[in-house]
């Protein structure tokens, strides 16, 4: 534990007021809050123990409560920042605010929570947990009707903070993010490297170098980064399944279907981790994403994907959550649960929500035809979604899986000038096998046949390390022979 000295004004690491007399408490705050910005294991342990030390310390409350939250904890969640509300009448204006602002998150007013963190950081940018709160608000949609350029706006936040944190780990971590959801990867990569020799355990930073190999399609480069850095990780961290997940992503890349099953069953699923909100949407994307490929998911885990996913039934929620519950429910044939959740959505459509209306009830509409393997309707829903699909939240590469499924869908259905378009802006962005498979499939079906076969002679090039024995794999060999003259 780091020594603070007892003075009559406690501070934490960013030099803001501490309401607590007790140094032990205020370490104990100080050491969570670095360990949730790090994404690291045992944030709750910390802000618990403040709370033993002293237990009228409301932020320590509050901070309890988000990750109770981020645990899915909902319950204990609210319980934690009823407690913080309760007992924060003698903290800093800056501390009410704050937990003012968690309990508005916790009561699923995500647009609320995040106007009052706007102002809240105009006045204290340096609180980095409300800086760390409205990234995470903004990258999961909760934004009231979305916001079609997310990723430009967090990045736009940030820097209004940037001369206030200087060379802090932490936030050159968060900053990397939202410099590689903008496109600038370069820079990306060296704030997350710079973060990262200061705090080797930061996952945040980690994170943001594995999006960099993804999105420059260098899958092997990434492959080995995960690989190193995640033997120093504790298994017991909730990121550790985002982190696997990014992981499986690779290994689906070079054609590793073998790999990213393993990794899905020891790392991922539901059923040998401790849940957190990213559990539903890593486990359905990646399974989905096995299965448009052709190779077929892991068989005996859409049930446990599924418990996880019926709060979609009840009512629309964030976006992205019922985006990803749709995958499941199609993909596994729960026709009931994808009933009730369109049902739900048309509901809220048709009473003005405009983020339903525009982005996702045409996008769920899409999944369920692709699932029903109508992929003329597919593509006439999933087109119009495809512009706005940033509105929804979440990462470039946590959304490309509904990219995807429109690319398969444009192939399937005939639609080859779409599939082709796409196709062309991804493959100028990056290198990618995958691509260079569809592309292929795709001049074929234009009767373009010598650029087919070129085509998919460099896939299967990319591709020598693949799985041998893989129907992705047999399926390009097969096509490029039927082509060859």
């Amino acid at each position: 534990m780091a020594d603070m000295q007892n003075t009559k004004t406690i501070k934490d690491r960013h030099g803001l007021a501490l309401s607590t007399t007790s140094p032990t408490a205020a370490d104990y705050y100080v050491e969570g809050l670095d360990l949730m910005l790090a994404q690291s294991y045992g944030p709750e342990d910390s802000f618990q123990q403040a709370i033993d030390a002293d237990e009228g310390f409301a932020l320590a409350h509050g901070a309890l409560a988000v990750m109770l939250s981020y645990r899915i904890l909902i319950p204990e969640a609210k319980e934690s920042i009823e407690r913080a509300q309760s007992i924060v009448n003698g903290a800093t204006p800056r501390e009410k605010q704050s937990v003012r602002a968690i309990a508005l998150m916790i009561d699923g007013k995500g647009p609320d929570a995040l106007a009052l963190i706007r102002e809240h950081l105009a006045e204290y940018p340096r609180d980095a947990m409300m800086l760390r709160l409205a990234s995470r608000l903004l990258l999961l949609g909760c934004s009231g009707s979305g916001v079609a350029n997310f990723p430009g706006e967090m990045l736009a936040l940030l820097k209004t903070v940037e001369s206030d944190y200087g060379d802090d780990w932490a936030f050159l971590g968060q900053f990397a993010f939202a410099h590689h959801e903008t496109g600038y990867f370069d820079d990306s990569l060296r704030l997350a490297q710079r973060s990262l020799e200061m705090r080797p355990d930061n996952a945040n930073a980690s994170h943001s170098v594995a999006h960099v190999f993804f999105e420059t399609g260098d899958a092997a480069g990434g492959t080995d980064f995960l690989a190193d850095w995640l033997q120093g990780y504790d298994e017991r961290a909730p990121f550790h399944v985002h982190l696997s997940w990014h992981q499986a992503l690779f290994e689906l890349a070079t054609g590793h279907y073998d790999r990213a099953t393993a990794l899905y069953e020891s790392d991922i699923r539901p059923s040998v981790i401790a849940r957190n909100l990213g559990t539903l949407a890593d486990s359905a994307s990646l399974m989905w994403r096995m299965r448009i490929y052709g190779e077929g998911e892991p068989s005996t885990s859409w049930a446990e994907v599924r418990e996880i996913a019926l709060p979609a039934t009840e009512k629309p929620g964030p976006p992205f959550r019922d985006a990803h519950a749709a995958l499941v429910f199609a993909a596994a044939g729960y026709t009931d649960e994808m009933g009730r959740m369109l049902d739900g959505l048309k509901t809220a459509a048709d009473n003005g929500d405009p983020l339903v209306r525009e982005v996702t009830l045409p996008l769920i509409k899409g999944i369920d035809a692709f699932a029903n393997e109508a992929y003329e309707d597919a593509v006439e829903f999933l087109e119009p979604a495809f512009a706005d699909l940033p509105r929804i939240g979440g990462s470039h590469a946590q959304r490309e899986v509904f990219e995807d499924t429109l690319l398969e869908a444009y192939i399937r259905a005939g639609r080859f000038d779409g599939a082709t378009d796409l196709l062309n802006t991804r493959l100028k962005r990056r290198t990618s096998p995958r691509d260079m498979f569809w592309l292929g499939r795709t001049q074929a079906g234009l009767s373009t046949t010598s650029d087919a076969i070129d085509s998919l002679s460099e896939a299967e090039w990319l591709w020598q390390s693949a799985d041998p024995d893989s129907s992705e794999l047999s399926r390009l060999k097969q096509l490029a022979g039927h082509l060859a003259p």
